[in-house]
């Protein structure tokens, strides 16, 4: 998808984003409702957030827990749809914050985060949905639990957790064809009966969306290159 835009609004990207999504949905033989847009906002200003909102958009995506906690919480009193995922890698002296705060947390990937998330619902007495990062290229440099003790994780997570394990997320290396890992990804969620799968950025939804994705998360190609002073 073509993200050198400079004249858009967000208004116009979030357009064309839901538009390829929708296409790309129906040429998969899907329905387009079964995919939802994670519009990543991380890095970008609050305006940028509220330009999106504006447009209809209510979920978001952010990496850090601190920079979430300064745009979303204010929000909400006016957007009560709003729903906000927290995507990036998490520590875990940042899981009580995170549990206060998200909707979803998509990155659980080892049994110390799980234990630091349990403790942190038990004190604020909430508990968002959660999915396990799966890194399905083995890349030691980043988040994920890899392939071969996946498994066991996610078996782990559903023991503690329950229902509120809903599904899988990966980043597929930046290099290779995202396919092949979409398509572990879903098997994976197929064998332990999870529903959701969050799969798919702004250059590879459309392809993402063809394996099943049902959340794809997009930053670039609607919120715009990331500030300089980010």
């Amino acid at each position: 998808m073509d993200t050198s835009f400079p004249s858009t609004t967000i208004a116009q990207r979030l357009a064309s984003v839901r538009n390829s999504m929708t296409a790309a949905a129906q040429a998969a033989g899907r329905d387009p409702a079964s995919v939802t847009l994670v519009a990543v906002s991380k890095f970008h200003p609050l305006h940028s957030v509220q330009e999106a909102l504006a447009a209809h958009q209510c979920v978001f995506g952010e990496n850090r827990v601190q920079e979430a906690a300064t745009k979303f919480p204010n929000l909400r009193a006016t957007h009560p749809n709003l729903r906000l995922h927290l995507i990036g890698g998490l520590q875990t002296n940042k899981a009580r914050e995170a549990v206060r705060i998200a909707d979803m947390i998509e990155s659980l990937d080892r049994p110390a985060l799980v234990d630091a998330i349990a403790r942190a619902a038990d004190a604020e007495g909430r508990l968002p949905d959660l999915l396990v990062e799966v890194n399905t290229g083995d890349e030691p440099q980043k988040f994920g639990v890899p392939r071969e003790q996946a498994d066991g994780f996610i078996r782990l997570c559903v023991q503690r957790f329950g229902a509120s394990l809903r599904g899988l997320m990966c980043i597929p290396p930046a290099q290779q064809d995202p396919v092949p890992h979409f398509q572990l990804l879903r098997s994976m969620a197929h064998t332990h009966g999870l529903p959701v799968l969050s799969m798919g950025m702004s250059a590879d939804f459309e392809q993402a969306i063809a394996q099943g994705a049902t959340l794809v998360r997009v930053g670039s190609a609607i919120f715009g290159p990331r500030p300089t002073l980010a």
